[in-house]
């Protein structure tokens, strides 16, 4: 059973990157407000206008960035990321807060992990306000299988098929992904998080006021 969380949050690199790795979780229980922020992608004439329907597909708003994303993957400066972030989620507050692994879902897209980075180290200065942070918990092996659950995740979800089909249909259809693609091969039947909360003394120390120079 799914636990409930009235306001849930998710932050990840890219469009799709919601759906592929929560997609499954998202649509089981849908939050009374579900938030979804990318960090690229917004000037994509393809990818941006097709995340705006996955948002109405699952019932949230959001938001989207526009960090390089080319193929290049050259590494951005942690201030870029961390600002970029915050214009995203400062304003905002949630019971949950979704984002990647620190080492990402796969071998390897660099901007999954300066999301990571960047959103952890923000919640735990309380830049960033939720209860708990849970993140993406896959690992492919390096390159030798499909991204899978980690044996030792603190929550696994395994989809009911109808859970699966509509996760699986977004990937396909709304992003268009080909049933041969990467991404469509991938979408896991099995969704696994890290959770992460704040003790007692990091709370006791959290910032909370957005105007404190670490929180930028």
């Amino acid at each position: 059973m799914r636990e409930s969380f009235a306001r849930v949050g998710v932050m990840v690199a890219h469009p799709d990157d919601e759906t592929l790795w929560a997609g499954g979780w998202l649509l089981m229980t849908p939050p009374s407000l579900c938030y979804i922020a990318a960090a690229c992608r917004a000037s994509d004439p393809d990818r941006a206008p097709k995340f705006q329907r996955v948002l109405a597909e699952y019932g949230a708003d959001g938001q989207i960035a526009d960090l390089d994303d080319g193929q290049a993957q050259d590494p951005l400066p942690d201030e870029l990321v961390r600002e970029t972030v915050l214009d995203l989620l400062g304003e905002r507050e949630f019971d949950v807060l979704l984002t990647h692994g620190p080492q990402g879902e796969y071998t390897r897209h660099l901007r999954h992990n300066e999301i990571s980075r960047a959103v952890i180290s923000l919640w735990r200065e309380g830049c960033i306000r939720a209860r708990e942070l849970w993140h993406f918990a896959y690992e492919d092996g390096d390159r030798s299988y499909l991204p899978r659950a980690w044996a030792d995740a603190d929550m696994t979800v395994m989809l009911a098929e109808s859970i699966w089909e509509a996760k699986y249909r977004i990937v396909h259809e709304l992003y268009g992904f080909s049933a041969d693609s990467w991404e469509a091969r991938a979408t896991p039947r099995t969704e696994a998080f890290a959770r992460l909360t704040m003790t007692a003394s990091a709370k006791a120390t959290t910032v909370l006021d957005d105007s404190v120079s670490n929180c930028q």
